[in-house]
């Protein structure tokens, strides 16, 4: 980010800027580190108005901390410290499969003026310690940096075989899969004017993922229950004052949710975090965030975004298509189709979710 501060904002990226790369030099030499397509990821995070110092300062002020939020098993996911970045490690595979569909991913990002739900790629990299090499993506965070998520959902829009596992129920924060939602019951309730802006966004990114013939990609849902922050809230507040009591010393802990160094940089829309009320939040930041509407049962937000756009309809999948069919049958709703099929089944899907 440093040395590209240094270069001139091109009036246009030419086509050797996919497939450029920029090594960081002077490292130890135990150390590699590698950046794809630095002027490509460089006009994204403009288009996705993200300040290149924000996101050094996020990315580099303070250490990653490690998550297992968001995505596919086998990927190691860190956030950054601000949580406001996700850096996901990927293979080797996935880093070529980016280079197919940056171009038509960046032409897609400035059509629609970065107005979408598919993942933000804000860059790519390689490190390599000691000879073992590691790729990684940095997306936007699909979920707040401030209100909590008290239960997600990874959607395909398939019902075979789409349930969390005992071993993941069993974890804090479980990953809940398509069966699971249905059988609760419950629709997102976020008003006819959201779903009809919703959803125009999800038709334009599925049908754009199926030109590129990619399927298997998630609708990652988080829903934050606005009531039960508070109560969380109050009571941690109340346990602060305990100790403070106790301690005589009045040095009472950071909140979960804020953080022990305080992102300094005048720009950083997180330094205004104290004059949100419960379950409201700055839409340029919390850009996936939907509030449930008026009429709803319980209040709750709603964050909402593609996730998992890596996998390319190719042998793999062809093969692992025709074993299930043999398996289930043909009419069966099984997730490996082919990606026109992928993306119609999920869109209806999730239009059948929201009300």
């Amino acid at each position: 980010v440093n040395e590209l501060s240094n270069v001139p904002v091109p009036v246009m990226l030419m086509p050797d800027d996919f497939k450029a790369y920029s090594k960081i030099k002077n490292l130890p030499s135990r150390f590699k580190f590698k950046e794809y397509c630095p002027m490509v990821f460089r006009n994204l995070r403009e288009r996705f108005c993200i300040d290149d110092q924000d996101y050094q300062n996020s990315l580099t002020r303070s250490a990653p901390l490690n998550s297992d939020s968001q995505g596919r098993i086998g990927n190691r996911f860190l956030s950054s410290y601000d949580h406001r970045f996700v850096i996901k490690t990927v293979s080797s595979e996935d880093i070529a499969e980016m280079h197919n569909i940056l171009k038509k991913y960046h032409q897609f990002i400035v059509e629609w003026h970065g107005n979408t739900l598919l993942p933000q790629f804000l860059g790519m990299y390689r490190l390599t310690v000691d000879g073992v090499e590691t790729y990684m993506v940095v997306t936007r965070n699909v979920f707040s940096h401030r209100l909590t998520v008290h239960r997600k959902y990874d959607l395909k829009g398939s019902t075979v075989s789409r349930e969390a596992s005992d071993k993941e129920k069993a974890k804090e924060l479980p990953t809940f899969k398509d069966n699971d939602f249905l059988n609760e019951g419950h629709k997102l309730q976020i008003g006819d004017d959201n779903k009809k802006y919703f959803l125009e966004k999800l038709k334009r990114d599925v049908e754009f993922l199926a030109t590129l013939k990619i399927m298997d990609y998630s609708l990652l849902v988080g829903i934050h229950d606005v009531d039960r922050a508070e109560q969380e809230e109050m009571e941690v507040e109340a346990a602060a004052d305990e100790e403070e009591y106790d301690d005589g010393m009045g040095g009472g802990g950071a909140l979960p949710g804020s953080f022990g160094t305080p992102p300094d940089s005048p720009g950083n829309p997180l330094n205004f975090g104290g004059f949100f009320g419960p379950g409201e939040f700055d839409p340029s930041v919390d850009v996936y965030a939907i509030k449930s509407n008026d009429a709803a049962v319980k209040k709750e937000v709603y964050f909402m975004a593609i996730i998992d756009i890596l996998t390319h309809y190719d042998a793999k999948k062809k093969a692992a298509h025709a074993a299930k069919t043999v398996k289930h049958g043909a009419g069966a709703e099984i997730s490996t189709v082919n990606p026109e099929q992928y993306s119609k089944r999920f869109f209806e899907f999730m239009s059948n979710i929201l009300s």
